[in-house]
């Protein structure tokens, strides 16, 4: 016996291709939601890893502020010591000038010139005096240029023709007026200071 499908068998293929491929979308679908659930999860862990690195630098570069803003403290608190430092070896300095001062104007001033007047304004020393000549008062300009270890850039200020009363006879000398600088030097107030040192040693 023959058996005839009258049933529309094609369109019931087309209806089970059409649940077949819902069926393949919807777990598209699903895998695609659970992918994105899977790279949202992880892109969260990685924000917060990141967040938490964030807050570790955030702390850590206070803390560096910190030090640093201790360190400029010291520094500054170096720096005034520093300057207190030599403001004290300055007025130690300072006060042996005058004799250094003198000392040097004895070792400079060659014969046949006399000083009348010595003027000091800070760093700067105004020195008056007489000559026989114009040569006396050339060498103690030279001498205090390039021999003198305190003084340093003689300037002659005038010098004129003068006339001085010795005795009974009346000789031409030369009036001048010149301007000489004081420097530091530091070997002198060392060795000075090296000679105080030892002084009581010597005397013990």
């Amino acid at each position: 016996m023959i058996l005839i499908n009258l049933l529309p068998h094609r369109e019931a293929k087309r209806q089970e291709r059409k649940r077949a491929f819902i069926s393949g979308l919807g777990l598209a679908a699903v895998l695609g939601v659970g992918v994105l659930a899977v790279w949202y999860g992880a892109l969260q862990q990685m924000i917060s890893v990141q967040q938490a690195r964030n807050q570790y630098l955030s702390s850590e570069i206070k803390k560096l502020d910190e030090q640093i803003k201790d360190i400029a403290t010291l520094q500054a608190e170096i720096d005034a010591l520093k300057a207190r430092q030599q403001a004290v070896e300055d007025l130690q300095t300072d006060r042996n000038v005058p004799v250094y001062l003198l000392d040097e104007l004895v070792k400079q001033t060659p014969e046949g010139v006399y000083l009348t007047s010595i003027k000091q304004n800070a760093n700067l020393v105004t020195i008056g005096g007489l000559s026989q000549t114009n040569e006396r008062v050339s060498e103690l300009l030279r001498n205090t240029a390039y021999n003198s270890t305190w003084l340093e850039k003689p300037e002659l200020v005038e010098i004129k023709a003068a006339s001085v009363q010795i005795g009974r006879d009346q000789r031409k000398v030369f009036d001048f007026t010149m301007r000489v600088s004081i420097k530091r030097p530091q070997a002198p107030a060392k060795s000075a200071s090296g000679v105080k040192a030892s002084a009581p040693s010597t005397a013990s």
